[in-house]
Parts: structure tokens; sequence; C-alpha cells
């Protein structure tokens, strides 16, 4: 389990039901607002090193999102939230990007990276029509055996 799986015990573990589990992950920061320009144009251009890390690290779908007030949302998803954060902890080129970007976030002390606080996720859309879904099909089973079982039978 990785320091961010310890620090919040609201990190979902995986998504059951699904060919490869995945972990959605959440997060904010707090980009000092004088830098938000800076912190926009940083990350018009990653460095492709530092893209390359990312995706080495098993991070997918991975977006920023910045409001005008500097919060920072952030979402991946990956297969393993500790593997991801160890290989990008051992990452000199993400050091290297952590240092190039630390003086953009508000009360910043250490790589944001590792600062970031977690949200707990409360609603999916995907798992809620699963979920939906195999019940109208039980429900479905069941009227249907209902339907076929001859009048009176015991049950």
């Amino acid at each position: 389990m990785s320091d961010l799986d310890q620090r919040d015990p609201r990190l979902p573990s995986a998504l059951p039901g699904r060919a490869t589990d995945v972990t959605r992950v959440c997060f904010r920061l707090q980009v000092a607002v004088g830098h938000l320009d800076a912190y926009r144009e940083r990350h018009a251009a990653v460095w492709p090193a530092m893209l390359q890390a990312i995706a080495a690290a098993g991070r997918r779908n991975y977006s920023l999102f910045l409001d005008d007030d500097g919060l920072l949302i952030g979402y991946y998803e990956t297969t393993s939230v500790a593997d991801a954060d160890a290989a990008l902890a051992a990452s000199e080129v993400a050091a290297a990007w952590e240092a190039h970007m630390q003086d953009l976030f508000h009360g910043a002390t250490g790589r944001a990276d590792q600062a970031a606080r977690i949200l707990p996720e409360v609603f999916n859309l995907d798992d809620q029509l699963t979920a939906a879904n195999g019940l109208q099909h039980r429900l479905d089973a069941a009227s249907i055996e209902t339907i076929q079982s001859p009048r009176g039978s015991a049950r």
C-alpha cells in the first residue's frame, strides 16, 4: 500500500467487474493565484520525458483542471496506485519536473505530487449503470420465473 493509500482510506482500492481492475484517483492542489499563467504555460508544453515517465508509471487518462481561484483538480486511472507512486518517486525526470513546478503552488513545502489531497469518489455513472443493469437483469429473471411457474405451486 502506498503512502497515498495510507494517508487517505477513502481512496477506492479498485473497480470490480472490469477486465482490468482500475483505480480512479482524483486529487486537489492549490496553485498560487499570482502564478496561474505560469502554471498554464508550463502545462501547455510538458517535457516529453515527463509525459513518458507518467505513462511508464502506469497512470492513464490523466487530466488537470484549473479554476481561476487556483483550485487545481487532477484525475487519473491506474491499475496500482502504489506502483505508480513508487515509479514517479524514483524518477529523476519527475523530481526535476516537480522542482520546476514547486514555486507555483500555494504554501508548497515539498513535492506537490506527494502532498495532494485525495478526494473520495461518491458517484460513478458506469458503476451505477452496471449495478442497475445487474439488478434489472435479476428482476427480469425473477419476473420470467414467476410468469412461467404454474399457478398455485408451492415455493
